[in-house]
């Protein structure tokens, strides 16, 4: 089954209804199963995703006041940013050296 046919029957109850038809009951309880564990998965990804935003949040929080206590700026950190060479780069430029 396409992914696109799936999107077709999560759309549409009629199009879930008329699968469904063709799906013996046992089927049908093995497939809500499934689709519970995928759902469950998911969903702990998704929390999972969310506490790792969180655990950043919380050390750019804390690195920006150790930067302040220090009486430092964004800009005392960073270097001055490098300059971009001008010209053509050199025609052999993307092979590997030493090949023959």
């Amino acid at each position: 089954m396409s992914s696109e046919t799936l999107e077709r029957i999560a759309r549409n109850k009629n199009v879930a209804r008329a699968a469904a038809r063709q799906l013996s009951m046992e089927q049908l309880h093995k497939l809500a199963e499934v689709i519970g564990e995928v759902i469950e998965h998911k969903q702990d990804e998704e929390r999972q995703r969310k506490e790792d935003e969180i655990q950043k949040e919380r050390k750019l929080a804390e690195i920006r006041e150790a930067i302040n206590d220090a009486g430092l700026s964004m800009e005392d950190l960073v270097a001055e940013q490098p300059r971009r060479k001008r010209g053509r780069p050199p025609k052999n430029g993307g092979k590997a050296a030493g090949k023959s």
